[in-house]
């Protein structure tokens, strides 16, 4: 199990639930969150051997900015 962090550009409860349909879709993922608080719209993913680069390929298919942070 891993945990990968990103920044975003999502900014609301309306977006969450938009790129949620990705995030859900994808089986590897067991869960996610993203903290709207922090300035950088941090983005939580709790995964089973899924590269960050596919989690930046599904939010980037669904109009949205994210990247990994190291």
């Amino acid at each position: 199990m891993q945990i990968l962090v990103f920044k975003t550009n999502i900014k609301n409860i309306n977006e969450i639930d938009f790129v949620g349909n990705s995030l859900n879709s994808n089986p590897a993922i067991f869960k996610w969150n993203v903290d709207l608080q922090d300035c950088d719209n941090i983005l939580r993913v709790i995964a089973n051997n899924i590269p960050g680069k596919e989690v930046e390929i599904l939010l980037g298919n669904a109009g949205y900015f994210c990247e990994e942070l190291e």
